[in-house]
């Protein structure tokens, strides 16, 4: 199926035509607080999944709410289909994944209005913005695409593309229940492209699709060498300091230029292609121009790689917390039996977590002298995450992308990582396109979310041409 230049440009007119009616429905879902983490706000997650079901419902999808109970009864999906679809219908189709639930708001005193009461005020450049818990993660985002859906049914009667639609409940307390649901419901949710709408354009100006994600390892470990504190005058320099062994062996994680020194650490790494380079150089001309919101100006990590080629494309070891002994106030000569730290890799494509924790503990336990025994804690272990770059869905949702905003759309890699993308893949084998419209600004987890007006109307935007787009995908 091809749309036509003019149909398109109807929607299009749709969208700005109703962009008031757009941040009322918006401004309806952001009122209800459904903090997921937090057992007194069950029966308002519960609220939320009903208006979700019933925003689908008002779109023509027979939509359902989904108890889930695999990890521990908790808040429910909402799944819906355009009910247009069904039968025989070879169109391109696409499941949007997206979550209703948000963050806790604490530290309340330092919002400057009511957390769920949402605000369309100007910030200090001038710019409208949507100020409220959830307004960026993720009610605004998944509002984007509920709202392109219903431009192209004001204006066609219909969806350019098949659509299913996913919400999750749980995304922002861990989204447990995620993995064993899509396992459970394969048949229901298979389609041919994910599409997730939770994730930060390159810029202001330039949209992104997140086609890379970084993977996760964490240990926790503890040191112990006597069987009990010691008083460090009796004791110092003939007992062994279970904090100095700690520390001598940390430190020898990282070699002077920035790299890991654990053995067969970047194999299978590939390098980003030189044209992905460029497009990212050009984006971020500097370190200082991804580290100065930090006050920081040099890239700390491998040489020879940018500070964001550091955190998009290349693995991390970080010390995320250490500690022993004495810690309270003034000073206490004492000589602790034990240590801790928290050590955490960020893994790219290529790299086994499972094979980066055993070298990690060897590391480890090739420090201790004979008097010091370790034990370790797993948490966590996931593999990063690369989109195919064979995928026929790519470079279409590029062009209207970069047809939308007028420039070239980046692919862009993040540091963190987005569970969802590795989990539907492994579950229903299908790549997952990240398309999200947040600014590095929008302060989401902290007091004073906010979600540009500019993001949301060209977000909406956005979609109307990624679904037509996707539509010539055959």
């Amino acid at each position: 199926m091809t749309v036509t230049s003019g149909t398109l440009d109807a929607v299009l007119q749709n969208v700005d035509a109703n962009l008031d009616t757009s941040v009322s429905s918006l401004f309806e879902i952001l009122r209800i607080p459904s903090i997921s983490t937090q057992p007194a706000h069950a029966a308002d997650c519960r609220k939320a999944a009903a208006w979700m079901q019933q925003a689908l419902e008002n779109l023509g999808m027979t939509a359902t709410l989904r108890d889930v109970h695999w990890a521990a009864p908790g808040h429910p999906m909402v799944v819906g289909h355009d009910a247009a679809a069904e039968g025989k219908d070879e169109r391109p189709h696409v499941l949007f994944y997206g979550h209703y639930d948000v963050q806790p708001t604490d530290p309340e005193t330092l919002w400057n209005a009511p957390p769920f009461d949402p605000r369309l005020i100007e910030d200090a450049s001038g710019r409208k913005v949507i100020v409220a818990r959830g307004a960026s993660d993720d009610k605004g985002q998944v509002m984007t695409f509920l709202e392109a859906c219903r431009a192209w049914k004001d204006v066609t009667g219909s969806l350019p593309v098949r659509v299913s639609v996913l919400l999750e409940g749980e995304e922002e307390c861990g989204g447990a229940n995620l993995y064993p649901f899509l396992k459970e419901n394969v048949a229901e949710l298979k389609a041919d492209v994910v599409l997730v709408c939770d994730t930060s354009m390159a810029d202001r100006n330039t949209p992104g699709i997140t086609t890379s994600l970084r993977g996760m390892m964490a240990e926790e470990v503890v040191i112990q060498c006597a069987s009990h504190d010691l008083h460090s005058g009796l004791y110092g320099n003939a007992a062994a300091n279970p904090i100095a062994v700690l520390c001598q062996a940390l430190a020898t994680l990282r070699t002077a230029d920035g790299g890991v020194t654990l053995p067969g650490f970047y194999d299978g790494i590939r390098e980003p292609a030189a044209a992905t380079r460029a497009q990212w150089s050009h984006l971020f001309p500097d370190d200082a121009s991804l580290l100065h919101e930090a006050g920081l100006a040099i890239a700390a990590g491998e040489k020879g790689y940018s500070a964001i080629e550091q955190t998009w494309c290349r693995p991390s070891c970080e010390i995320n917390g250490i500690s022993g002994g004495y810690e309270g106030e003034g000073f206490k000569t004492v000589l602790p039996a034990k240590a801790m730290a928290k050590v955490s890799f960020r893994l790219v494509p290529g790299q086994d977590p499972d094979r980066i924790r055993e070298t990690f503990r060897a590391h480890i336990r090739a420090a201790l002298p004979q008097d010091a025994t370790v034990t370790f804690t797993a948490h966590g272990g996931s593999p990063g995450f690369e989109v195919s770059r064979d995928s026929r869905f790519l470079g279409l949702a590029l062009k209207a992308l970069s047809d939308e905003w007028g420039v070239p759309a980046a692919t862009v890699g993040s540091g963190g990582s987005i569970p969802v993308a590795g989990e539907v893949r492994d579950a229903l084998g299908l790549d997952a396109l990240m398309i999200g419209f947040a600014q590095n600004d929008d302060r989401i987890h902290s007091p004073n979310e906010q979600y540009g007006l500019d993001s949301f109307h060209k977000g909406i935007r956005s979609w109307v041409r990624v679904l037509a787009a996707l539509a010539d995908a055959g």
